[in-house]
């Protein structure tokens, strides 16, 4: 609810309201036309808001505000294209006095000349991020997808980064693979506003805001502001939360230890595909969360209207057939100007929550039944070259998803070089060569698990060869991710494959298809050669044992041995090259704040240094401040250092006057100027106890004798015990 005085409200109550509709156009070249109540013609303006289908609750939807309007006006309407729209509404209260509010600003999308009036259509801000956007991997938090989404379109954000970051999921980064459906900012506002359990709006003045549902009532609407309303007989509440992981294929659930109610579908979320399974639960979580103070009863009521309410307000309807203990949230408003208001709110019923409609259950056949005849193929390309030698190297890594139990077929072509060793020297005149040719060995893996029963091998002359092979492979489990690996050697010799030389396929039917990114691993092999020690001899020293018999007890000896040492000559460590392979994809971008970029807000334990960077601050200025004494000057300082680490020292300087300050001012400081009213008699400053003064008497006249008088001030002391008086 737009923000009123309780004069507003109560004057909107009245059975009898004296308001006023009026507004401007701007068109784009700045030229300002205004209009007011009588311009608009009787029963053609409407303004609607909705924030939800006509059917269910959502989240995430960006809904824009449309505005329809017929004035009495010789406006060109050419001149209007792209023509802002600025409506108010202004309320006489009780007092006399006016309150007004606005209505929103929308832009013409339409502008009809008829013979004495003008028509006009238009769309609030909201249409402004149907701007086109290719959006590849990227990551950030919510507020920063948002506010990177208002800047390009040229719209406002309501909120600071506080209020969004309070919401759930706030300060979560959140990850964009690069194969997803975003297809304009509109889309990316959607998922983020969907990850943040809100939904966007348009507010009165023209910028984005984002909305919470929630349970605490702002209008009680009476049975004699309603003409005709309707109620639904159950309460709409939320105890589960879908979202389906593309990569998987499969529907990840959260849901409330009494799941009995309705289940929020989120779809594909591109935001919510990285990460681990536990990150995804825990943001599915804060949404489910969220959706808790959901508990609202459906009705569609027309009523005489309030201005000020706005989609996502939570009412209550009092008298006649409602029910008093309830509350509903407005989902849509239909407004027309001069005219009655209609208010609604949509939600499905619980108890039907695990029913299907026959529509529901012909298109899961049909998706059932194209996704089974549908053939998946997983490709595998290799981008770095291979040397094969003579123990087991990994060449190749395929992963794939099945969403039912099926079979698959592993297809793989390789072109390599076997090249013959080098012996270090040429064979003896007349004597022929005796070699035996290299064995190129083939070894599958599924899930790290090696497949005992088929282990293909080759005998291979030295030159290029051509490898094909093939593998079936049978009962993959359903809903299963696996990784089907290949590892080559050669028994002797090497063998060399080029980058791109090695071609495989998966396919088959029922499996998943796959997003084509990294999907969270890292694998990294290493493969290192025979490390070869010379022969060296082993020496060991005689065993010498001792043994005595001694009666009546007996004592054995143990054994003694002594080995000496086992020198090993220095010998060369070879290792063969490192074979990495990589598909990057990023995931976190790294942003460098300075004080000039992004304006940020820092605290006093911040300072910026001459580089513009942010670093922890080393040097505090602190003041003191006066204290009251009967006589002189003093200042107070105070500092805490609590919240230090280390100090290295306290400087106390900064005065300008012709005061030196010390720690401690004892009696011995000669520089110290003190009254006559202070001793130092003690070593340290107090006021004197007894005060002596010389004063001149005088005289008085009196009818007999004499009378001096002289007048002692104790105006300066607290307290006097007595006065003596010496002539």
């Amino acid at each position: 609810m737009i923000e009123v005085s309780e004069k507003f409200k109560n004057a909107v109550r009245q059975n009898t309201r004296k308001y006023e509709w009026y507004g401007s156009i701007t068109t784009k070249a700045g030229k300002v036309h205004e209009f007011t109540a009588k311009d608009i013609v009787k029963g053609s303006g409407y303004i609607k808001w909705q924030c939800c289908s006509n059917t269910e609750i959502e989240l995430g939807t960006v809904y824009a505000a449309e505005m329809g309007i017929s004035l009495f006006s010789e406006i060109d309407r050419y001149t209007l294209e792209d023509a802002e729209v600025r409506l108010y509404y202004r309320l006489t209260l009780l007092d006399g006095t006016t309150e007004t509010i606005p209505m929103g600003i929308y832009e013409v999308s339409e502008a009809n000349r008829k013979v004495r009036t003008l028509e006009l259509k238009g769309y609030d801000h909201m249409l402004r991020f149907e701007k086109s956007l290719k959006l590849e991997s990227s990551s950030g938090t919510p507020y920063q997808f948002l506010k990177a989404a208002c800047d390009a379109c040229k719209v406002e954000i309501a909120q600071t980064v506080a209020e969004i970051s309070a919401l759930p999921n706030g300060k979560t980064t959140l990850g964009i693979y690069s194969d997803n459906d975003i297809e304009t900012f509109r889309d990316l506002v959607f998922y983020v506003a969907q990850v943040l359990g809100c939904f966007c709006q348009i507010d009165r003045y023209g910028k984005l805001v984002l909305k919470r549902y929630g349970n605490e009532s702002v209008w009680n609407v009476e049975q004699k502001e309603r003409f005709d309303s309707s109620y639904s007989d159950f309460v709409t509440r939320y105890t589960a939360v879908s979202s389906t992981n593309q990569i998987s294929q499969t529907a990840e659930y959260i849901a409330m230890e009494k799941d009995d109610a309705l289940t929020m579908n989120l779809g594909i979320n591109p935001l919510l595909q990285f990460g681990l399974k536990s990150v995804r639960e825990k943001i599915l979580r804060e949404i489910l969360t969220a959706l808790q103070k959901i508990n609202y009863v459906p009705f569609d009521s027309s009523t005489i209207g309030n201005p000020a309410l706005e989609v996502g307000d939570i009412l209550k309807f009092s008298g006649g057939h409602a029910d008093e203990t309830k509350i509903s949230c407005i989902t849509s408003i239909e407004c027309k100007i001069n005219g009655k208001m209609t208010l609604k709110c949509v939600g499905k019923n619980p108890r039907l929550a695990s029913a299907k409609s026959k529509n529901d259950k012909n298109i899961t056949g049909l998706i059932n039944s194209v996704e089974s005849g549908k053939t998946i193929i997983y490709s595998f390309v290799n981008v770095a070259p291979f040397e094969i030698g003579q123990s087991l190297m990994n060449v190749m890594d395929i992963d794939f998803t099945a969403t039912e139990e099926t079979t698959a077929a592993f297809q793989c072509e390789i072109l390599l070089e076997v090249v013959k060793p080098d012996t270090g020297g040429e064979p003896e005149e007349g004597v022929a060569a005796e070699t035996e040719l290299p064995e190129l060995s083939i070894v599958y893996k599924i899930n790290n698990e090696t497949i005992d029963t088929f282990m293909p091998a080759k005998t291979c002359l030295y030159g290029k060869h051509i490898v094909t092979l093939f593998f079936p492979i049978s009962k993959v489990i359903e809903n299963s991710s696996n990784t089907f690996s290949m590892y080559l050697k050669i028994s002797s010799g090497s063998a060399k494959i080029g980058e791109a030389q090695i071609r495989a396929t998966i396919s088959g039917q029922g499996l998943a298809a796959g997003l084509g990114d990294w999907n969270g691993r890292i694998n990294i092999n290493e493969n290192i050669g025979n490390i070869s020690i010379t022969d060296v001899p082993f020496v060991a020293d005689v065993f010498k044992d001792t043994a005595s018999v001694t009666f009546p007890s007996k004592k054995t000896q143990g054994l003694t041995q002594t080995i000496g040492n086992i020198p090993i000559t220095d010998q060369n460590y070879e290792a063969d090259a490192f074979t990495d392979r990589a598909w990057i994809t990023e995931i976190l971008r790294t942003f460098v704040l300075t004080s000039v970029r992004g304006n940020p807000n820092y605290n006093g334990y911040i300072t910026v240094n001459t580089e513009e960077r942010f670093m922890l601050r080393k040097r505090y200025v602190q003041k003191s401040g006066p204290e009251s004494l009967d006589h002189g000057y003093a200042e107070d300082l105070v500092i805490d250092i609590s919240y230090f680490t280390k100090v290295d020292g306290v400087e106390v300087n900064g005065y300008t006057a012709a005061v030196r300050p010390q720690y401690v001012i004892t009696a011995a400081e000669t520089s110290v100027k003190f009254p006559d009213t202070i001793t130092v008699e003690n070593g340290f400053f107090e006021l004197k106890a007894v005060t002596e003064q010389t004063q001149e008497a005088v005289t008085d006249e009196v009818d007999e004798g004499f009378l001096e008088r002289t007048t002692v001030d104790i105006s300066g002391f607290d307290g006097v015990k007595g006065v003596e008086f010496t002539l």
